[in-house]
């Protein structure tokens, strides 16, 4: 294929079908992690036990040639087990930093909600500012880096629920499901009790992903996108079933994740049907429901699709 064409369509296909030799049946979703990776965002997955959630950002790291590094997040895993820290040599007399897994490009955070509030917190600056601070040092991370974290939505024993400040942090939330009956029954034949990583072939460098930020960058967004963006928003902050709406950041989300939306669909510039497809997973962890709506069963998700059905687009070019 020519130069020209290896563009942030041309990837997001490939990838697509790299990580598809492993993740069967989950299009749509491996599309929403494209995207959030081409918007240099953080993702949070949230799904049951043996879901494929580490399966997948394995997978991923592989097809975009990434360093990798995973962490169990457990109640007695310290700041200090994330970030690294400074220790005495004894031969030679001085202090010497010693870096921990944070510095790394895709940071697999495992079960994120069983670290006490005081160790997810360690990662805060990491996924605003792509830096950490051990002792007054600020250290910057490699790039690209991306935090990828799970958490079982189920269990509530001895875990401790991320806060506002975090959840906003993470780009998308989002979740895999169940496979289908028929969805399970080829993974049973293609994969057995196996997972072929050595099959997965890298499709992206570091360097590439660098030039399709650059392509992304390029998109262009309309005032009419941009207003369209900013009632969706206000609107969850008007909502009666929330008692917080979505922030300012999510207003960015939108607009950079609509951004690669489009050029994932081969465009220049962004439709207010590109800002619809990726709305749930960006806002949808960044309201918080009145405990009205939480007893009656109503959830995040239904009430952004509720608010994208009613909110109009304007005409203003």
């Amino acid at each position: 294929m020519d130069q020209s064409q290896k563009n942030a369509e041309h990837y997001k296909n490939l990838l697509l079908d790299e990580i598809e030799q492993i993740i069967i049946g989950k299009r749509e979703q491996i599309s929403l992690l494209v995207m959030a990776v081409f918007s240099g965002g953080h993702v949070l997955l949230d799904d049951l036990p043996g879901s494929g959630k580490t399966t997948l950002i394995k997978t991923l790291s592989l097809a975009l040639s990434c360093d990798f590094c995973r962490i169990q997040f457990t109640p007695d895993l310290l700041p200090s087990d994330i970030l690294g820290m400074t220790v005495f040599n004894q031969k030679t007399g001085d202090f010497q930093l010693r870096k921990g897994p944070v510095f790394t490009n895709i940071l697999l955070a495992d079960e994120i909600n069983r670290a006490i509030p005081r160790t997810q917190s360690a990662l805060l600056e990491a996924m605003e500012e792509q830096q950490v601070t051990i002792d007054g040092e600020s250290l910057k991370l490699p790039s690209p880096f991306f935090v990828m974290a799970t958490q079982n939505p189920v269990e509530r024993e001895s875990t401790f629920p991320l806060p506002a400040a975090q959840m906003d942090r993470f780009f998308i939330k989002m979740s895999l499901g169940y496979p289908s009956p028929e969805e399970e029954n080829l993974m049973l034949e293609r994969l057995g009790n196996t997972v072929p990583y050595a099959e997965i072939h890298s499709v992206l460098s570091p360097e590439g992903l660098a030039e399709v930020f650059a392509e992304i960058d390029r998109v262009h967004v309309s005032t009419a996108v941009r207003r369209y963006i900013v009632s969706l928003v206000h609107a969850t902050r008007n909502h009666p079933l929330l008692e917080t709406g979505a922030s300012p950041r999510a207003s960015k989300a939108l607009f950079q994740g609509g951004k690669a939306w489009a050029a994932m669909e081969g465009r220049s510039f962004v439709t207010p049907d590109d800002i619809k497809a990726i709305a749930v997973p960006v806002l949808s962890h960044r309201i918080t429901l009145k405990s009205q709506a939480r007893f009656s069963g109503t959830s995040s998700d239904s009430i952004i699709q509720d608010i994208l059905a009613s909110t109009e687009i304007s005409d203003t070019k």
